[in-house]
């Protein structure tokens, strides 16, 4: 559908309010049959044509061509309309009384979605163990379910879980020599991806990646040490301004300090 047009001038504030059009809103009104809901959830979406293509949190995401949160940038990626009758499409009349719907409450909580998997996780075994770490190791979180292979793009995901054992935190990384780096939506940085002790212990050890972390676990078994008699922890980007100087729970059961 892309087509070469001359150059068009659109308003700015009719642009903005096309931005601010939520692909949710947008389906409910346009394409009310091309929405479905998720099965076993009270606010996950996805659409007939694409069911890869999963709608919550305010945001959207397609496994095979990202993401976004409008319609707009729904039209362009999924639907590949030009960004003119994008912008055409969504400044029909019909649009005229649209209003933004209102704000997820802050208390809602997120819904992780969770890459589909791959029949096995060859390729994620074959990267991790390119980088160092123990083969074991490796088929210890496959079998937790700490890690494995996305269908898709065949990345590396780091999971991690709430007390409970339900995942909470999904990291993405590529295996296939990319820099690729991305947290799955609905990501609670609260439950990142972490090793826990056999024992109950009263430290642990903080890392700022997951393989980070695996290089680690892998250090102490070359050393004849017993990993699990410690806890790694992956921060996965958590952070908190110094002048915040306040213990903070993480993970769980850990705390930790900042300066």
């Amino acid at each position: 559908m892309r087509t070469n047009r001359p150059y068009v001038q659109i308003d700015p504030d009719v642009l903005e309010r096309v931005r601010q059009i939520d692909l949710l809103s947008y389906l409910r009104e346009f394409e009310p049959s091309n929405l479905v809901k998720v099965k076993g959830t009270s606010n996950v979406y996805c659409t007939a044509e694409h069911d890869s293509l999963k709608i919550s949190n305010g945001k959207w995401y397609w496994w095979s061509r990202g993401g976004g949160y409008s319609a707009l940038d729904y039209l362009i990626k999924v639907k590949e309309y030009d960004f003119v009758e994008a912008v055409e499409i969504l400044m029909g009349q019909a649009m005229a009384d649209w209003k933004p719907p209102p704000a997820p409450k802050k208390d809602e909580p997120k819904v992780l979605l969770l890459p589909p998997k791959n029949k096995d996780c060859n390729r994620v075994i074959q990267y991790l163990f390119w980088r160092g770490i123990d083969y074991q190791l490796i088929q210890e979180c496959i079998s937790d379910g700490t890690l494995y292979e996305s269908a898709d793009y065949h990345n590396a995901v780091f999971i991690g879980k709430d007390e409970s054992g339900t995942p909470k935190y999904a990291a993405l990384r590529s295996t296939l020599g990319s820099t690729f780096k991305q947290d799955a939506s609905g990501s609670d940085k609260r439950y990142s991806f972490r090793l826990l002790a056999r024992e109950p212990t009263d430290t642990v050890h903080l890392f700022e990646a997951a393989i980070d972390l695996l290089s680690y676990a892998t250090y102490l078994k070359c050393e004849g040490k017993d990993y699990k008699s410690e806890s790694l922890l992956s921060l996965s980007g958590v952070y908190q301004p110094k002048k915040e100087k306040k213990y903070r729970k993480i993970s769980g059961r850990f705390y930790v300090s900042t300066i």
